[in-house]
C-alpha cells in the first residue's frame, strides 16, 4: 500500500476536491471525526468546512495547516468497506491524528479503489502537530498493515506508469524509444473498444497507427505500423512495425483487447462514470474551449474531429481517471458529435453569469502565520501516481486562478 502525504494551505480546496466526487456519485464518506455529514450520502462542503474551522484558531503557526493523505492499495487487492475503514482508522491513529477532525473518503472513480483522508495538521492552539519523520513512519505503518490484512506489497512505481506519458517530440530524437514509452503503457491502462478510439488516444500523444493488410505465403496478413507525428498530426519519419514494440501492441493482441474493453466498460460501469463527468461539463460550457477546459479539470481530454468547413463530425473522450476511451455516441445520443455541435450552435448567456457568481462566493477565512488564506488555494499536491493525482493537479490550478481573481476584486 502506498501512502502519499501532502501538506497545504487550502482547507476548502481539499474538501471541495473530494466533495465534488461524493456529489457526483464516484466517492463515498466512510469515516468522520468531529465533523457532521448527512445520512443521505451527500456532502455539504461549506458545512463541513465550518466544522473543521471550529477546531482551528484564527491564527495558526504554520503556513500549511491542512493535511491530505491518500492510501493506495495494490491493484490486485480486494478490500471491503469494513476493511478500508479499519485500515484508515489504524493509519490515522498511528500517525497521531486520531483526536483531530477528519474525513475518510473512498474513491471509486477508477478500477483501483483507494482512500483519501483530509484533516488538520494543527491543534486547537494553532500549533503544528509533530510531523517529524512522518514519511518514514508512514511507510513503516503501511508495511505492517499489508501483513496484518494480507495485502499485496505495493510501491510507487506501479502507480506512476500511466500518467507519465509524454507527447512524442521530433526534435528530441530516438523516436522508437519515445513511441515505446507511450504505446506500451497506453495499451495496458486504457480501455479502447475499437481501433478508431485507440487511434484517437494515441493521436493525443503525437502518434499515428495504421492497419496494414496483404498476403504472405498465400495467406491473408493483418498488421499495424506506428508513426510519429508533429503537433498538427502530420506524419514524420519512417513507420515502425508493431512487432518492434512487442506482441501486446500488435494487431491480434489489440483486437482481443478491444473485445475485452467492451466487456470491461459494461461490467465495471466505467462508461456511465465518464458519461456523468462529460454531461456535467457540457452543461457548464458555452463554447468548445470551455468544454475542453472543464473536462481537462476533471482529468478527461476531448478530441474534436471537424471537416474543412469546421463542422464537428466526430468526438472522442479520454478519461484518464479510469482509462475509458469512448466516442461520444457510445455515451448516448445527447453526447454524440451532432448533439454537442447543436449545443454550441445555441447561445448560453446564463452560463457566464452563473460561473462568475460561483467564483465570487464568499467564505470566512482563517489566516496562517504568514497571512495566507487557508481557503484560497488547493493543497500543494505532488503530481505523480494514479488518475486522481491528475485531477488534483488540475483542481489545484483552478483554485489558484480563483484566488488570484478574488484578490483583484
Amino acid at each position: 500500500m502506498v501512502a502519499k502525504i501532502s501538506y497545504g494551505s487550502s482547507l476548502y480546496g481539499a474538501l471541495a476536491y473530494n466533495g465534488e466526487k461524493v456529489n457526483e456519485g464516484v466517492a463515498r464518506i466512510l469515516e468522520t471525526n468531529k465533523v457532521f455529514c448527512p445520512a443521505d450520502g451527500g456532502h455539504d462542503i461549506a458545512a463541513c468546512m465550518q466544522d473543521f474551522l471550529a477546531y482551528m484558531p484564527s491564527q495558526v503557526r504554520t503556513k500549511k495547516p491542512v493535511i491530505h493523505i491518500s492510501l493506495n492499495p495494490h491493484p490486485d487487492d480486494k478490500i471491503t468497506d469494513e476493511q478500508f475503514s479499519a485500515i484508515a482508522q489504524e493509519y490515522i491513529e498511528k500517525m497521531g491524528y486520531a483526536n483531530q477532525p477528519f474525513i475518510v473518503y473512498k474513491h471509486e472513480d477508477i478500477d483501483r479503489h483507494h482512500l483519501h483522508i483530509v484533516s488538520l495538521a494543527v491543534d486547537e492552539q494553532g500549533k503544528k502537530i509533530n510531523d517529524g519523520n512522518n514519511f518514514y513512519k508512514s511507510k513503516h505503518i503501511t508495511r505492517e498493515m499489508e501483513q496484518r490484512y494480507g495485502l499485496h506489497p505495493a510501491d510507487k512505481k506501479q502507480f506512476k506508469e500511466a500518467f507519465r506519458l509524454q507527447k512524442v517530440r521530433i526534435e528530441e530524437g530516438n523516436l522508437k524509444k519515445q513511441l515505446a514509452s507511450v504505446i506500451k503503457p497506453a495499451a495496458k491502462f486504457y480501455h479502447c473498444p475499437s481501433f478508431k478510439e485507440y487511434r484517437a488516444l494515441l493521436s493525443t500523444y503525437n502518434i499515428c497507427v495504421e492497419e496494414v493488410k496483404g498476403e504472405m505465403y498465400g495467406k491473408p496478413y493483418n498488421g499495424l505500423v506506428y508513426f510519429a507525428t508533429d503537433d498538427k498530426g502530420k506524419k514524420v519519419g519512417n513507420p515502425f512495425k508493431a512487432s518492434l514494440f512487442g506482441k501486446a501492441v500488435g494487431y491480434e493482441a489489440l483486437q482481443n483487447s478491444f473485445k475485452a474493453s467492451k466487456e470491461k466498460l459494461k461490467e465495471k460501469h466505467l462508461a456511465p462514470k465518464t458519461k456523468a463527468v462529460v454531461a456535467g461539463a457540457l452543461k457548464r460550457s458555452a463554447t468548445k474551449e470551455d468544454f475542453r477546459e472543464n473536462l481537462h479539470r476533471k482529468g478527461v481530454d476531448v478530441l474534436f474531429r471537424e471537416n474543412e468547413e469546421g463542422r464537428l463530425y466526430g468526438i472522442t473522450f479520454i478519461d484518464h481517471n479510469n482509462g475509458c476511451v469512448v466516442n461520444g455516441s457510445r455515451l448516448g445520443k445527447e453526447l454524440s458529435a451532432n448533439a454537442v455541435a447543436e449545443w454550441f450552435d445555441r447561445p448560453h448567456p446564463e452560463l457566464s453569469a452563473s460561473i462568475q457568481q460561483s467564483e465570487k462566493g464568499g467564505i470566512p477565512q482563517t489566516l496562517t502565520s504568514d497571512g495566507d488564506s487557508v481557503l484560497g488555494g488547493l493543497l500543494d499536491l505532488p503530481l505523480e501516481t494514479h488518475g486522481t493525482d491528475w485531477e488534483e493537479e488540475q483542481f489545484r490550478r483552478r483554485m489558484q486562478r480563483k484566488k488570484r481573481k478574488q484578490r483583484k476584486l
